[in-house]
């Protein structure tokens, strides 16, 4: 199982670097990814996907499709990918703890 050191936190991944649990998830992951995502700031908009994402899984256990994804947030799927350039999935999903998607998200 590898690790990420970042900040002074200590996160296990998976072989495609997502989170191997939801409950290891901290803001300290948020700001990894964003480095890895290459994105410069976590803006509201950001933030509002991560919140939603985090929302539906904790009740769902599975990552939204994205079609309730854009529907919820109101972010037509270019707007996200706009947000999060490798997209709902591999970046949003990652950024927000979840594990990696298994269909289509």
């Amino acid at each position: 199982m590898a690790t990420v050191e970042f900040q002074g936190k200590t996160f296990e991944v998976d072989e495609d670097g997502f989170l191997q649990s939801f409950d290891m998830w901290a803001p300290e992951w948020v700001d990894y990814v964003k480095e890895q995502e290459g994105i410069k700031e976590i803006t509201e908009e950001h933030q509002k996907v991560i919140d939603f994402l985090q929302d539906y899984y904790k009740k769902n256990g599975i990552a939204p499709m994205v079609r309730i994804l854009s529907k919820v947030t109101g972010f037509k799927l270019k707007k996200i990918y706009e947000l999060f350039p490798s997209g709902p999935g591999k970046g949003a999903c990652k950024m927000a703890g979840l594990p990696k998607p298994t269909g289509c998200v």
